[in-house]
């Protein structure tokens, strides 16, 4: 069993021509990304007793997902983007992010667990960034863990703080992911590859196997214990951008977990990975977010249409 923990959220774009609403969220978006690739997965995660939360639901459940926790009584979280005729977009999110209670249901819903994933909103957004927290660290004796910054600058302003916080879980993590714009705001005048080879020491023996960092255009650039290794960007037709990174990271953890990779009892195989392996991993990653950009929205492939190459 594959858990996800993290934000959900409904995108709310408003144009001249009208309102659309999608459901989205990093971590809801891997986890629909890791249940199309066919691996059991659960999301714990909030959402209202709304119509918003409705369609999150649906939509998780739409994919396999399992959801162990019901709706709440707070609403659903939202970011709404107003699209100027120039189609710049200015957003204002209405965010609520706290599992009450999660602490005393975790031995039960990480029961079996292999891989935690985690990132996003819901790594620095208090008070629920605490309670993840906590989760990874009940995990971490018995399940891979593994992060995605995805940072939202727009939401947590301190860059400071959101340092300080991803390095938190960084160094708790087996498998991290970044782009190279988060670390360029995280540690400004740094290069992003420079920042990753800093994170691989973070936590000591205790930290990460390997640092992923995506770079759009120029391709992932990856680093493990045996050293670094890069690929090329496929080139495809864009649509839209829209949950690329988070069909990469799913596509990341599932190669990972096909390689027999996931468990705390195989972290010393995954730390001793070759570059050749990740090069492989990474390119498995790159094709799954080239099919997601070359439709529209954050739809990440099945694991027939990442074997068979279809757009």
């Amino acid at each position: 069993m594959l858990t996800v923990i993290g934000e959900a959220l409904v995108d709310v774009v408003q144009r001249s021509s009208g309102i659309e609403a999608h459901v989205g969220g990093s971590p809801l978006n891997v986890a629909v990304g890791l249940a199309r690739l066919d691996h059991p997965v659960q999301f714990i995660g909030r959402y209202g007793r709304d119509a918003y939360g409705d369609s999150v639901a649906a939509h998780l459940r739409s994919s396999s997902v399992m959801v162990p926790l019901p709706p709440d009584e707070k609403p659903t979280s939202v970011a709404t983007a107003q699209i100027d005729d120039d189609g710049a977009a200015t957003y204002v999110f209405d965010l609520a992010w706290e599992l009450p209670g999660l602490a005393a249901r975790l031995p039960l819903m990480l029961q079996g667990a292999t891989l935690l994933h985690t990132g996003s909103i819901a790594t620095a957004l208090e008070p629920g960034a605490a309670e993840v927290l906590a989760a990874v660290e009940h995990a971490h004796p018995s399940s891979t863990i593994s992060f995605d910054p995805n940072c939202r600058p727009s939401i947590i302003t301190d860059v400071d703080y959101a340092r300080t916080q991803a390095e938190r879980f960084v160094a708790l993590s087996d498998i991290v992911k970044a782009s190279d714009e988060d670390l360029e705001w995280l540690y400004p005048g740094i290069d992003p590859t420079e920042s990753a080879r800093r994170w691989l020491t973070l936590g000591g023996n205790e930290g990460p196997a390997l640092v992923v960092v995506t770079r759009g255009s120029l391709g992932p650039w990856g680093i493990t214990r045996a050293g670094e290794t890069q690929i090329p960007a496929p080139s495809v037709n864009v649509v839209d951008t829209v949950g690329a990174g988070d069909s990469f990271m799913a596509a990341l953890l599932s190669a990972i977990v096909d390689h027999g990779l996931d468990g705390a009892q195989n972290r010393d195989a995954l730390r001793a990975m070759p570059t050749e392996t990740l090069a492989a991993i990474m390119d498995h990653a790159t094709r799954a977010a080239a099919v997601t950009v070359s439709r529209a929205g954050a739809n990440p492939p099945t694991r027939a249409e990442l074997n068979h190459g279809v757009a």
